[in-house]
């Protein structure tokens, strides 16, 4: 079990080095010259020739494509990860951390939506199939989820909020600004794992052990619970686990819907500004979220199926 870790953890090297590298090539591929743009982003009145090969030898742009590449991931390793064209007083980990709690409590409250309803919704669908609860549900997760959360987030904006007038349309401070943020986030998540607990439940009813068990006489409530639900919840650990950072990266569109001061709001500024500094670590940091949240889960699944142990 020690090797499966350890091997899991240096395959994880490989892959973070690769969108390093990606992420580096992408930003570097637009057309736009980065000292050009810092420049008019300081809104320099005359740029010159000499302005920005000064801009260039300051960005380090100078040097040959594969040592800036090095160099950024080195300086990336000690937690900086540049200047800002916007502001070229603040550094991009300050601007990271200074907007990172915003987004860490959107997605921390819309993850706790999704763990609330979607296990006891799936759970139910499972139980009582082809019911008109589980039909009706189907119905509204199948809806849900061809709809974009831009257009989620403005429809519950006008109804709750200019209709009814239950809550605020934007900004942050207190839980009412939290709510309809968080519930458009997660509500496509919601469906997923509605759907994903419902058809594993349906798998495991049709097991073998589910048979013996009946036949042993065990009561239902201790079959349901200790053997079905237990075993329906293995496989849906990794998908939990990796819906952390699809939460915290899914926020970029809510965000700028409803105002809220996050990473979201912070990259499309970035992009519209050609901040390439805060793009490429908004980027890196979200790929580096995943390869860690699926170690990490992968090795708990692992861990907690005793089949998977076996095979590890």
């Amino acid at each position: 079990m020690k090797q499966y870790i350890i091997k899991r953890i240096l395959s994880a090297i490989p892959l973070l080095l690769v969108i390093s590298f990606l992420c580096f090539v992408f930003i570097n591929l637009i057309p736009s010259d980065p000292a050009e743009v810092a420049l008019r982003i300081r809104q320099v009145p005359v740029i010159t020739e000499e302005a920005i090969l000064e801009v260039r030898q300051e960005l380090g742009l100078d040097n040959p494509y594969f040592i800036r590449y090095f160099n950024w991931l080195l300086d990336c390793l000690k937690g900086d990860f540049g200047i800002s064209y916007v502001n070229p007083k603040r550094t991009v980990a300050g601007e990271l951390l200074r907007c990172l709690p915003a987004t860490l409590q959107l997605a921390g409250a819309s993850f706790i939506i999704v763990i609330v309803l979607s296990i006891p919704v799936g759970v139910l669908c499972a139980v009582y199939k082809d019911s008109l609860f589980d039909k009706i549900t189907r119905s509204i997760v199948f809806i849900t989820t061809a709809m974009p959360s831009y257009w989620i987030g403005l429809l519950l904006m006008w109804i709750v909020s200019l209709k009814l007038d239950l809550l605020p349309t934007n900004g942050n401070g207190t839980w009412k600004h939290l709510i309809l943020p968080a519930f458009t986030v997660s509500l496509s998540y919601i469906s997923t794992y509605i759907r994903l607990i419902r058809n594993n439940m349906l798998e495991n009813m049709k097991q073998d052990y589910v048979l013996y068990a009946n036949v042993r006489g065990l009561p239902q409530k201790m079959i349901f619970l200790k053997h079905i639900l237990k075993n329906s919840m293995h496989t849906c650990i990794v998908a939990i686990g990796m819906s952390i950072p699809q939460l915290i990266s899914g926020t970029i569109v809510v965000e700028n819907v409803f105002a809220w001061p996050g990473l979201g709001t912070l990259c499309i500024s970035s992009i519209f500004n050609r901040d390439y500094p805060v793009i490429q670590a908004y980027v890196l940091l979200i790929g580096a979220l995943f390869v860690f949240f699926n170690l990490i889960f992968d090795i708990l699944q692992t861990v907690s199926d005793p089949r998977m142990r076996k095979e590890a």
